[in-house]
């Protein structure tokens, strides 16, 4: 895969967000490019100015783990950043093949009895189960009463990320609407530089980058992010103001794939809000979990 593109503006994008004075060198005057130099990033990284030039330009087939351990030194990448280069790396060796997510047949992927056994035994705090797109696979009856407007939206396609840019009951539900923008765009990133043979992924992108000025604005920034532990708000149709913890974890059954649990605070507003939704939702529910709300 010719990746060289993705690479220069990783690269670049990176090298404008270090000033001299964070990377520990003289500012100067009279400087004409954002952040660093080129010649600065290579003196930094103890390589030639030609070297590092190439690599810039999307060059990194054949580099060498101590040279791309280098550059991220260089231009402070942090956990993300770096395995995001090192996947992108992968990608134009062409050695990628063992690292990539298993293909799975065309028909719809249902989870594993024992994974939705796992899922609906979490009682207390809404749990998914999504793959690197952003897609909802399996989720808990809290959970689906948590995202009940993503899930009563057809055109969301039971995705976080159509659902953040294309439903404007996204705007209501997360009240620090930016901050899950940017962190939307910086997951789908770092998926593109993991798995950059996924179709199914390319054609979200450009669907979000046709209908979405807030997600082409973004996209261009080449930011990336692990969706690992924090905190998050929210603001449910029924029961109002969420303050949730959340934590990720990958799946080592299902390569590609990780379970998020939301979970509040004991004893605060939210926990009794949590409660609230799930006695909400068992009422309401007559059968087996649908994607489709009452509300």
């Amino acid at each position: 895969m010719d990746n060289r593109e993705e690479v220069r503006e990783f690269l670049t994008s990176r090298r404008a967000k270090i000033t001299p004075e964070r990377a520990g060198l003289p500012a100067g005057s009279r400087r004409r490019v954002p952040g660093l130099r080129r010649s600065e990033v290579a003196a930094l990284a103890d390589m030639s100015v030609e070297y590092y030039a190439k690599l810039e330009r999307g060059s990194l087939a054949g580099v060498s783990p101590a040279v791309l351990e280098a550059v991220a030194r260089a231009l402070q990448l942090d956990d993300a950043e770096r395995a995001h280069l090192l996947h992108l790396a992968q990608a134009a060796d062409g050695f990628d093949a063992l690292t990539r997510p298993r293909r799975r047949a065309n028909r719809p992927w249902t989870p594993h009895r024992s994974l939705q056994w796992t899922l609906d035994a979490i009682t207390a705090g809404p749990a998914v189960v999504c793959n690197g797109r952003m897609d909802i696979l399996a989720a808990n009856p809290l959970a689906r009463a948590f995202y009940t407007d993503l899930f009563a939206g057809a055109d969301n396609q039971g995705n976080l990320a159509r659902f953040t840019f294309l439903d404007p009951a996204a705007r209501r539900f997360y009240p620090d609407w930016e901050l899950f923008g940017d962190m939307a765009v910086a997951i789908l990133r770092r998926e593109a530089g993991r798995d950059p043979y996924d179709k199914d992924l390319h054609d979200l992108i450009g669907e979000l980058s046709t209908r979405s000025k807030d997600f082409r604005s973004r996209w261009g920034a080449h930011n990336v992010r692990r969706h690992g532990t924090g905190t998050k708000r929210f603001c449910h149709p029924a029961v109002g103001s969420l303050t949730l913890a959340y934590e990720s974890l990958d799946l080592a059954a299902e390569p590609g794939l990780n379970m998020t649990i939301y979970t509040a605070e004991p004893g605060s507003p939210s926990e009794e809000g949590l409660r609230l939704l799930a006695s909400l939702a068992a009422t309401e529910a007559t059968g087996p979990a649908t994607h489709h709300s009452t509300a």
